[in-house]
């Protein structure tokens, strides 16, 4: 056989392998992929809609700010699609999603954010720890341990305008 022959015979299995190995397909909606997360925040304290498509079906599976997100209250949907207001910030599954939220994982080292977005204090849970340390500082207002942000038996709080990621060890 000659090398020429040996190439074409190597090249013609290849394709025919090629050809004959299942395709991959993606999984639709619905149809056991992850049901779709967003972010949807009122970051100035006013009403904010995210669009979620056609879905209508909305749950929140993480709240990210320090100003209370309850349905129909502070976050809910419309025809317009998710609103969030005065200063909620969540994630939300949208579509089917099974079972409830997981509960919050704090591991070794979170970072979590926490704002007192209407000026009054806010307290964020720290899943029982209390080594916290401001990482990033989000907002304009200051924000000064144990003046405007501090830890007490409630958690974490934050004060008079303070808006920061923290670190929770």
């Amino acid at each position: 056989m000659t090398r020429t022959t040996k190439l074409l015979l190597i090249a013609t299995v290849l394709i025919a392998a090629a050809f004959s190995a299942p395709s991959i397909s993606t999984a639709q909606p619905g149809y056991g992929g992850p049901p779709p997360r967003i972010t949807c925040s009122s970051d100035d304290g006013r009403r904010n809609w995210c669009d979620i498509g056609p879905s209508r079906d909305v749950r929140l599976v993480r709240q990210i700010s320090g100003s209370a997100c309850v349905r129909d209250s502070t976050w809910g949907v419309d025809r317009r699609g998710l609103w969030v207001d005065r200063g909620c910030r969540a994630e939300f599954i949208v579509g089917r999603g099974g079972g409830p939220p997981p509960p919050p994982a704090y591991g070794p080292s979170t970072v979590i954010t926490c704002s007192s977005n209407d000026g009054n204090r806010r307290w964020c849970d720290i899943g029982g720890r209390g080594d916290v340390r401001l990482v990033r500082q989000i907002s304009g207002s200051p924000c000064v341990r144990d003046n405007t942000w501090g830890v007490d038996r409630r958690g974490l709080w934050v004060d008079r305008g303070c808006r920061a990621d923290f670190k929770v060890r």
